[in-house]
């Protein structure tokens, strides 16, 4: 079978407006009940930090002015002074290597919950260390320590769950604390852990990057300034400006869903629609910095960005270039008698089974620029391969005019099918219905051959077949 192919080279896709209702059904069918979530921004939520301290044995050895431990209570109790104020952090204690000698317990000293300040403070000023390094059993039990939702209230939201580990080192800890730390990112309750190590340099000889965001604090200064600045990390927000543009570096009207996962989990974050306003300016979109994102922009097919990381304090520019045409199927409008159906058309990755999209004969779907497999499913299926799409530019296809196959049953027969007959070999189109004398079935233009059995026989002498030439537009009688 032929089709014929036309471009229209000065299609503009800058242009071309894409219907709102279209993608909000969009968007609603792929993300669900996230998209109710999704937009809440950091600042509206309340954010509960772990801290998981460090009280090995080896916290007893000098460091600056004093042992490791005694610097590290004067520096935490100042520090929750400071926080004790704060209404949207909520903070809680875990302690491991302080329950007794040459153990490796670890317990959760103080859990979450309104004005523990005083709690905590008490808790820090009391510990001793005595035991050994359990910091991958510490993260471990650490995903109990943050309570689920109670999904009482309307305005109780996911909070920004965050474990800071402070230790002197982890070499001699149990079990591998990067599998650990990898095993709690994945459950998708932690949005990040930080890692603050004190002591000397040589004790992390190991990087600890891969439990983590790992800092090195050299003194007692930095100490401080490196807590303070990891609880301000955890109330800040990101802002990204997010421009899709054409190959001409134009931004584009269409309005297209976006989604933004976590890289680690693979969970969404944000879901939502780019569009631009009527001055061509897009919006700007607030996201949680602690976290790295891969990135879809739901062209068809997807465009991904993976690992983008946003900066808080200022505005993050997002430019994503989309190559983008058009495709649009048409008969090659013969008048018939008969109506012709808005075949579904289904598009494909030249070469893979990877489907793409799906339109109706007629319509016209936006595509990325390459080559595409395109499968019109009329009878027989029409197959048409290594189509090529180019960007701003619209790729009209058109196939011929199916025929009509008007065919007359006796009584006496029961059941049969159509094939397609081409170069000597049979192709199943469809079966008959044994339940009908005269059937109308629209067919492309070419050779077919009717197997056709009688009722009630189950002979092979009994089986007849009939061959017949479907014309393009054209109704063909067939008499049995």
């Amino acid at each position: 079978m032929r089709y014929w192919l036309t471009q229209s080279i000065h299609y503009s896709q800058f242009t071309r407006k894409l219907k709102p209702l279209r993608f909000f059904i969009v968007l609603i069918l792929l993300f669900g009940g996230a998209v109710a979530h999704s937009q809440t921004a950091p600042s509206e939520q309340h954010t509960r930090v772990l801290i998981i301290l460090d009280c090995s044995h080896s916290m007893w050895d000098r460091w600056q002015s004093d042992a490791k431990i005694k610097v590290t209570q004067q520096v935490l109790l100042k520090f929750m002074d400071s926080v004790a104020n704060q209404q949207n952090i909520e903070v809680a204690l875990r302690v491991f290597g302080h329950l007794n000698k040459n153990s490796y317990g670890t317990r959760l000293e103080v859990p979450f919950e309104k004005s523990n300040n005083y709690k905590i403070q008490s808790k820090i000023k009391t510990l001793v260390p005595n035991g050994a390094c359990t910091a991958a059993s510490a993260l471990s039990s650490s995903l109990n320590d943050f309570p689920p939702l109670t999904g009482d209230s309307k305005e109780d939201v996911q909070p920004r769950n965050i474990i800071l580990i402070i230790t002197d080192g982890m070499d001699d800890c149990d079990g591998n604390i990067c599998d650990v730390a990898r095993q709690v990112q994945m459950s998708g309750v932690i949005v990040q852990t930080f890692i603050l190590g004190i002591g000397d340099k040589q004790d992390f000889q190991h990087s600890l990057d891969c439990a983590g965001k790992f800092t090195y604090v050299p003194n007692e200064e930095q100490y401080t300034e490196t807590l303070y600045n990891i609880f301000r990390l955890s109330e800040e927000e990101a802002r990204v400006v997010v421009s899709v543009n054409d190959e001409t570096d134009h931004l584009m009207e269409a309005m297209l869903p976006i989604a933004l996962y976590d890289s680690q989990t693979g969970v969404v974050k944000y879901a939502t629609l780019y569009s631009i306003d009527s001055r061509y300016t897009p919006d700007t979109l607030t996201v949680d910095p602690l976290v790295t994102y891969d990135i879809t922009l739901f062209t068809t097919p997807p465009t991904v960005l993976k690992k983008k990381q946003f900066k808080s304090g200022r505005i993050n520019r997002l430019n994503i270039t989309v190559e983008q045409g058009s495709l649009r199927l048409r008969t090659d409008g013969r008048r018939t008698n008969y109506q012709v159906p808005q075949y579904p058309v289904l598009v494909y990755r030249h070469g893979s089974s990877q489907l793409v999209g799906r339109q109706l004969m007629g319509e016209s779907g936006d595509y990325l620029a390459g080559n595409y497999d395109i499968e019109v499913l009329s009878y027989p299926t029409l197959r048409l391969e290594n189509v090529g799409i180019v960007g701003s530019s619209a790729t009209d296809l058109t196939i011929p005019t199916p025929g009509l196959a008007n065919i007359s049953k006796p009584k006496a027969i029961s059941s049969g099918a159509i094939f397609e007959l081409k170069e000597g070999v049979l192709t199943h189109v469809c079966d008959l219905d044994p339940n009908k004398i005269n059937e109308r079935i629209l067919l492309m233009p070419g050779q077919y051959q009717l197997v056709i059995k009688p009722q009630n026989s189950i002979e092979y002498r009994t089986v007849r077949t009939k061959r017949f030439q479907i014309e393009s537009g054209q109704t063909t009688n067939i008499g049995l």
